[in-house]
């Protein structure tokens, strides 16, 4: 209710493209939950993540900074600490059900609860690391499919990743991690307000919907953007390692491939999207779990994603890359008692301006270093609000076959530059004439003045944030 401190509830799922919820254009989906939060909700139509990777993402949602300022540009990059305690001291009861991405994992991020639960698969030192999904496995005498168990599969080199789940359905992760947090919500008995964070592992790979859901996407027509030499020619020399390398190294059980038939690539991103429903599944199932604990009147929803992923799209796999496929992301905010529903915000925002916005709907001021920057006007019916440039960036990290020692992205609405440290090479795209970016323009003499006006961008931006948060500790991770 207006006036009163408002329940929190950010959902988040790990690894979710845009164009993959129904309501937003998509017809192809079924996600009848996620359409009905569009419809009571505001949808922020171009929200773009900071890096495009898990920690660096959400760590830069978590403190209000960009990657450069917190010093976590990659995963594994040690973050523990948030500005949930803001909350805390605001009088708000703070939890989080499932993946936050902390490093360690096993770090608390401030809330007052966690039911920890990480990536499907995991690899370095947190190989051996259990979470709670862990331990309910076990409890079933079960094991979550390791890619040892995968690698055994006839059929496994040709999947990229996308295996159907055929374990006790309810053991599947994004189907407990979804029931655990319904259980939360049915027990929770405090007076206190509550900010709850839901991770969703899903539909990060590998990509493992249950069979009743693959059935509903392996025979569909779905859209996928044809791959070709000249885009491939064109791309810079690290995106091209990176696709050597990852059909080297099955990261998450994907055993890439550079040619991938049209069949192949049609089944993955099938898998892919009805992981993505399973999901939508199970976010009605909460929803309908706040209304019987008569919390949803009062409470505001936030459902997004950390980044995308390319699904073969340019040749790619998974994400680090700058292509939106990866860097934009769904935002959508239900509070159908303090806003207008069914509106469509186009203008730019950050993913990190989540954060500041929380804090603003609880009643809490900002830190003035914050760079992030609240979506409160654009709630309230600004529909100028906009952002005119955004922007990404991520370090080298030889684990995953991206070498490069620093990719920066900067992008308005006709245009995006991705600038890598020290090399001749970039990329250049016309998002107006070229919105599937395609057609690499770095190197055109005709767009030499634009390619500079964006690296000025890019300084200028630089500059300023290292002056505003001058005062912030860059140490506090």
């Amino acid at each position: 209710m207006p006036g009163t401190k408002p329940n929190i509830i950010l959902i988040i799922t790990d690894q979710q493209r845009y164009d993959t919820i129904n309501a937003l254009g998509y017809d192809y989906m079924e996600t009848p939950n996620l359409d009905k939060l569009v419809t009571e909700g505001i949808s922020f139509d171009n929200c773009f993540i900071t890096a495009p990777s898990c920690a660096p993402s959400r760590a830069s949602l978590f403190t209000g900074y960009y990657p450069h300022t917190t010093h976590i540009f990659k995963n594994g990059d040690p973050w523990t600490q948030t500005w949930v305690p803001m909350l805390s001291q605001a009088g708000y009861f703070t939890a989080n059900i499932g993946k936050m991405h902390l490093t360690p994992f096993d770090s608390q991020g401030q809330f007052d609860f966690r039911f920890n639960m990480e990536n499907k698969q995991r690899f370095r030192q947190w190989s051996l690391y259990v979470d709670e999904w862990d331990k309910a496995l076990a409890a079933r005498k079960m094991d979550k499919y390791q890619r040892d168990e995968l690698r055994e599969r006839a059929s496994y080199e040709e999947d990229l990743g996308a295996f159907i789940w055929e374990k006790e359905p309810d053991m599947h992760s994004d189907n407990f991690l979804a029931d655990s947090a319904i259980r939360w919500i049915e027990r929770y008995s405090s007076n206190q307000p509550f900010f709850l964070e839901i991770g969703f592992p899903g539909p990060h790979p590998p990509y493992d919907p249950t069979p009743e859901w693959a059935d509903k996407y392996l025979d569909k027509n779905l859209p996928m953007l044809e791959v070709t030499n000249k885009e491939l020619e064109s791309q810079p020399p690290p995106l091209h390692a990176m696709r050597k390398h990852n059909v080297e190294v099955d990261h998450d059980s994907i055993k890439f491939i550079l040619n991938p038939t049209d069949e192949q690539r049609h089944r993955q991103r099938a898998l892919y999207l009805a992981n993505v429903s399973m999901i939508d599944q199970k976010i009605g199932q909460i929803m309908d779990t706040l209304e019987q604990r008569g919390f949803l009147e009062n409470s505001i929803v936030i459902f997004t994603s950390d980044h995308g992923d390319a699904m073969t799209d340019h040749g790619a796999s998974q994400k680090w890359t700058m292509y939106d496929c990866v860097t934009r992301v769904p935002l959508i905010v239900r509070a159908p008692e303090r806003f207008q529903k069914g509106q469509r915000v186009e203008g730019l925002c950050q993913w990190m301006d989540i954060g500041p916005t929380i804090l603003e709907l609880a009643g809490i001021e900002p830190p003035s270093s914050f760079e992030a920057i609240s979506l409160l006007p654009a709630l309230q019916g600004n529909h100028s609000y906009s952002r005119e440039y955004v922007f990404a960036e991520h370090s080298r990290e030889d684990v995953v076959g991206l070498h490069t020692d620093f990719m920066t992205m900067v992008r308005s609405r006709d245009w995006k530059l991705v600038h890598f440290l020290d090399e001749p090479y970039g990329q250049l795209f016309n998002l107006r004439d070229d919105p599937d970016e395609v057609d690499n323009l770095w190197d055109s003499d005709k767009h030499k003045s634009q390619k500079t006006e964006m690296l000025d961008v890019l300084r200028e931006w630089l500059i300023r944030s290292h002056f505003k948060t001058n005062d912030w500790g860059s140490d506090w991770r």
